[in-house]
């Protein structure tokens, strides 16, 4: 059954980066927003007459906690009508119409090989979750890969917080990797060198992909390539 639409309170905002911004909305209608790590809500934007064209979806970027608030993070889009609508006319104590959670990109339930999690920009939001999940429960995990793509160091979302749990989680490694910044001492390029150098020996993997399309086609493509089957792949595409 589709979940109904319900009331969101935003009940904070924070400018991450230059064109990101992090979101708490609160659930009026509900004690407790139950979820899976990785799914995401669905809003119902003021943007267009036709209902289909106001619906904007977003993965959920804070664990479950028992509470009834989550966290979003956006990246306004230029000439993107539902975040510009966010940034410019979203204030804390707006109220907001969702729908969810929703999604099926939520880990397996058997863990029993290395997880490679692969995105881009504020793709990293379900990881976030996934990952904070995973280390407040004590579950036990294989080696886990968060491989985070962008252009400048800048531009990276939750660097300090994931730097922080790969010291709190033994068997999770991340690696920003950045394509446009020479000052940069880490990983260069693209993050498709990064899992293809790990995957070298072809063990086996689950693999995620969240970010844009362009890259999501191309690791599919090449994940593929190396032997992989597509049942391997999952994903959740943006924009």
């Amino acid at each position: 059954m589709l979940e109904q639409w319900q009331t969101g309170v935003v009940t904070k905002i924070v400018d991450e980066t230059h064109n990101t911004k992090r979101f708490w909305i609160r659930v009026t209608e509900k004690d407790k927003f139950d979820f899976k790590p990785g799914q995401f809500v669905t809003l119902d934007l003021p943007i267009h007459e036709q209902k289909n064209k106001r619906w904007r979806s977003y993965s959920i970027a804070s664990h479950p906690n028992g509470s009834n608030e989550i966290e979003l993070v956006i990246v306004l889009l230029e000439g993107g009508a539902g975040s510009t609508y966010l940034f410019t006319e979203v204030k804390e104590g707006s109220e907001l119409t969702l729908r969810g959670p929703l999604g099926h990109f939520v880990l397996p339930e058997t863990m029993d090989r290395d997880i490679f999690l692969i995105c881009t920009g504020t793709g990293i939001a379900p990881f976030r979750s996934m990952l904070h999940h995973l280390r407040l429960h004590g579950i036990e995990h294989p080696d886990i890969y968060l491989i985070s793509g962008s252009r400048k160091e800048s531009d990276l979302l939750y660097k300090a917080e994931m730097m922080q749990l790969q010291q709190e989680m033994p068997g999770f490694q991340y690696i920003p990797t950045l394509s446009r910044d020479p000052s940069w001492s880490g990983r260069k390029g693209y993050v498709h060198a990064v899992y293809e150098e790990l995957l070298a020996d072809k063990r086996p993997a689950h693999f995620y992909l969240c970010g844009w399309k362009a890259m999501i086609d191309e690791a599919r493509q090449k994940i593929q390539a190396m032997g992989y089957d597509r049942h391997d792949v999952h994903l959740e595409l943006y924009g």
